[in-house]
């Protein structure tokens, strides 16, 4: 990529002189000095945005002096200055479950190009893009040495389509390159290898250019790379295709809660315990759109891995992103991972030169501010629905059997007979019991406790109960790496713990099926089963069909729960098993001692280790190199293809936006309620053939066996479509007591709420949503957004949006709207039988406050005033096109 500058910024370029380096860089300091305002006091994930503004600033770029300014104002009052700014990150990081129909609609877009008179080539990503193959490998196989092979040729046998279609991308697009399956995540591959810190690139005169390492990612624990210093946050596929054409990142200067780390991590506590509180706490302060910066002398006791586990899960404590400032810590993990050491020069002398750089001293100021002594972390759990519901491990039994008791109304005494089997089954009983997810296997410490705890559990002679679904899916080879130097891999196979695949499996649902027997009893007795994970995320209805009650928990914890076999159980006090000569095996038994953890984490944990596995990154193995693809400059659509289908997005698009439409006599398709996730509304798992997806599979000779899963179809639009607002567990509550994906159609009967859809659409009948608080929290979704454009809906009325879901809204042209005045879908008694009409679309500014009009179903009126969640005038322009690719397609048409 070439950096284009404007000719006003040579105030503020500077050239710095590392060894036999010499690099330009924009100078904050040379700024101030320039008169644009004070900015020694802001935050260092502020001046990363900052440093951006500076680069871009009066190039034609929609960057202006006052916008810098901005941020010294931003400090004058005290952390506060929503202005809206036009924010360009370095990259972009996919995963495939995004990442193709990203791809997807790149592809469309140059059939769109062409059409309206263009070049096909205009459509190529101006930046630098990755995508990594994670979300597809399955659990078919576990708990046996064969495993890992089988899952990787299973996934193959069912993803084949994907792959080429990918290939096919890779060689077509320039600046996109992929990293095959079997490889890891991206979030831990974007940790320990394609992340810089600082990243460098040649401007317009061929001069090297210094500047942090920033980017947006396809998924919303991109934040995980803010362990490292690197600004990053999820996006949905459509905002990061813009970004990926040149369109900047909208947004408004963000308040920056600081939260302060003091003391340090006492015995037998781990990273994972730690992360588990911070979600507590920022989840009941409330951090939505909002960046956490992490400060305080306990930094200086806590390694860039569990830096790395706490800005992963910022998703789940609601923030944009949770980021570490430069220091030591970066530098050592850097050179620890491989890093070239001219880069790591690099990082320290810009990091110091431009005042990026956390030392005793640094102190700045903070929108509002959280404190925590880590000595006083706890082991802990979270769960059985939500990340931020923490409880403490002493607590965990007792909070289990209130759970049953209140939540899910079911005794805890019942037993059900396993067919084939000597053991029954009860609620409580866990099932799956997963180490996964980037979130904690990128963390040598709690990986390598893991290992320890199946080690000593192994030689007293413990395995796993017979019911537990165990499994071991790293982040990254690596981990197998030094797993297997420790020789704790072979500790954890002994006890079920074998390796399955390198990628997210559990975390995302792809858990595979649990025994059919266990699955019988369990729908048999109506019973609560439980996962164990050690992932960032534990949603209704995410980690299988067969579970409800899912918990978060660390690595060596998940490992004592597949021991115990069951939630109803108090790991603290209670015996886990008995040993070989039949003595009670307690959990401080087969706890290691962080002298222990520590002495294999320094002998195994070698920058060797990182160099090799990722020598051959974007290689792949033979099966990978085997896929065959084309080199068209457009794709040639598969007519028969039930993976990759030409989206309708931009079919028959004219050459000019037209204005907002207003809302007239809509219907409801669904009220909800609180803590809608993306889950809900556009379910990752598997599906059942009679569910629409299903049944329009079998409509196509798919059998039910090559299924796969919503995730893995996301390239086509008719099963998305179909999957929208299907999850097993989502409550519509214009049905009383019925869960899953229904709603009544227009004649007022049951049925599928695709089915209710379509039929809606063929009386062009316009659809409105009504929801609770924190509608869209979780995933960075993109066909959440789109599954529900796509269905006809035009407005989502709610009493708060998260963060990227109502950015993916926007960007898909559906109109955001937030009560206001104390009114909810409970105060104004809404039954779903309403009429909806929202007028003043077509003139409306950001955030501007409309007149909804609802007509009851006895024929009554109420007026109510409703917040427009459109945040920024660009935003506006977007919803005008139809969506930001529209918009995007648009211009480069124009410009043709």
């Amino acid at each position: 990529m070439t950096i284009t500058v404007g000719a006003d910024t040579a105030k503020t370029r500077k050239t710095l002189t590392v060894g036999d380096q010499s690099v330009a860089y924009y100078s904050i300091p040379a700024a101030q000095a320039a008169g644009l305002g004070d900015f020694s006091k802001l935050p260092a994930a502020l001046k990363v945005v900052l440093e951006n503004l500076l680069r871009f600033e009066d190039g034609g770029f929609s960057v202006s002096v006052d916008d810098i300014k901005a941020f010294s104002e931003w400090a004058d009052n005290g952390g506060k200055n929503p202005r809206e700014i036009a924010y360009r990150p370095a990259r972009v990081l996919m995963q495939d479950f995004t990442g193709v129909p990203a791809v997807v609609d790149l592809a469309a877009m140059r059939d769109g190009i062409v059409a309206l008179g263009g070049d096909a080539q205009q459509i190529n990503p101006l930046n630098p893009v990755d995508l990594v193959i994670d979300h597809s490998v399955m659990i078919d196989e576990f708990g046996n040495p064969r495993a890992f092979q089988m899952n990787v040729d299973r996934e193959y046998e069912r993803n084949m389509e994907r792959y080429q279609f990918l290939k096919w991308g890779q060689s077509a697009f320039s600046n996109f390159r992929v990293v095959p399956p079997g490889t890891g995540i991206c979030h831990q591959v974007n940790l320990e290898y394609l992340a810089q810190t600082v990243w460098t690139d040649t401007d317009q005169d061929g001069v090297e250019v210094a500047y942090p390492d920033t980017l947006v990612g396809t998924d919303s624990h991109t934040t995980m790379v803010n362990g490292l210093a690197v600004l990053g946050w999820g996006v949905g596929g459509i905002e990061a295709e813009a970004a990926m054409l040149g369109q900047p990142v909208s947004m408004l200067i963000p308040e920056v809660v600081g939260f302060e780390l003091t003391g340090e991590m006492v015995e037998g506590t781990t990273g994972t315990d730690l992360v588990l509180k911070v979600v507590e706490m920022l989840r009941e302060l409330g951090v939505v759109g909002k960046f956490v910066e992490f400060f305080g002398e306990g930094l200086d006791r806590l390694p860039l891995a569990d830096r790395a586990t706490i800005a992963n899960m910022a998703p789940e404590y609601g923030a944009t992103c949770g980021f570490f400032p430069i220091d030591s810590e970066t530098l050592r993990y850097l050179r620890n991972t491989g890093r070239d050491e001219d880069r790591i020069a690099l990082v320290e002398a810009y990091a110091k030169e431009n005042g990026f750089w956390r030392d005793a001293d640094y102190s700045p100021i903070y929108t509002d501010k959280l404190h925590l002594d880590m000595g006083t972390i706890v082991p802990a759990i979270s769960g059985p629905k939500r990340p931020q519901d923490y409880v403490a491990l002493t607590d965990a039994k007792t909070a289990f059997q209130k759970e049953m008791a209140e939540t899910f109304q079911r005794p805890m005494d019942k037993e059900v007979a396993v067919a084939g089997e000597d053991y029954t089954l009860s609620s409580g009983d866990v099932v799956i019991a997963s180490i996964t997810s980037c979130t904690n296997t990128s963390n040598p410490y709690v990986m390598i406790g893991a290992g320890l705890v199946a080690r000593k559990a192994a030689a007293l002679g413990l395995d796993r109960k017979p019911w537990v679904k165990t499994s071991l899916a790293p982040g990254s080879q690596v981990v197998s790496e030094y797993l297997e130097a420790a020789g704790l891999q072979e500790d954890l196979d002994k006890i079920g713990f074998n390796l399955v695949g390198y990628g997210c499996t559990t975390c995302i649902g792809n858990s595979g099926p649990i025994q059919k027997e266990l699955s019988d009893a369990i729908a048999t007795g109506d019973l609560v089963a439980t996962s164990v994970l050690s992932g960032n995320r534990n949603f209704e209805g995410r980690i299988s069909p067969d579970v409800r009650a899912n918990y978060l928990a660390s690595p060596p914890l998940v490992v004592a729960y597949a021991l115990a076999g069951t939630m109803d159980i108090d790991l603290a006090k209670d015996p886990i098993a008995q040993d070989k000569n039949g003595n009670d095996v307690y959990l401080k038994d087969i706890w290691p001692s962080s002298a222990e953890i520590n002495e294999i984490v320094e002998k195994t944990v070698t920058r060797e280790a990182f160099i090799s596995k990722y020598a051959d990154v974007f290689k792949g193995d033979d099966k990978w190199q085997a896929v065959e693809t084309t080199g068209s400059e457009t794709y040639d659509w598969p007519a028969a293809s039930t993976y990759v289908q030409n989206p309708p997005y931009f079919q028959g698009m004219s050459k000019d936006a037209g204005k907002i439409a207003d809302v007239e006599n809509a219907k409801v398709l669904a009220v909800l309620g609180d803590m809608v996730t993306t889950d809900h509304i556009s379910p990752a798992g598997s599906f059942k053939d009679t569910t629409p997806a299903g049944q329009y599979l079998i409509d196509r000779q798919v059998p039910v066996r090559e299924f796969n899963s919503y995730g893995s179809r996301r390239g086509n639009h008719e099963v998305m479509m179909r999957g929208t607002f299907a999850n097993i567990r989502i409550k519509n509550e214009m049905l009383d007591g019925v869960e899953g994906g229904y709603t009544k159609g227009p004649d007022g009967a049951q049925t599928s709420i695709f089915d209710a859809a379509m039929a809606h659409q063929a009386t062009g009948t316009p659809l409105v949503i009504f929801g609770g608080e924190q509608y869209g929290a979780g995933s960075s979704r993109d066909w959440a957004a789109k599954g529900t454009s796509l269905l006809g809906v035009k407005a989502v009325i709610c009493e708060s949006f998260e963060r990227i879901h109502r950015s993916n809204l926007v960007g898909m042209g559906v109109v955001p709207f937030e009560f206001t005045g104390g009114d909810t879908r409970k105060t104004l008694g809404l039954t779903g039988e309403e009429t909806v009409t929202i007028t003043g679309l077509d003139t409306v500014k950001p955030l501007q406050e409309l007149t909804a009009n609802i007509t009851m179903a006895d024929g009554s009126t109420k007026d109510i005033t409703v917040k427009c969640r459109i945040d920024t005038a660009v935003e506006i322009e977007y919803v005008e096109n139809g969506g930001v690719l529209h918009y995007v397609l648009r211009n480069l048409a124009k410009a043709t």
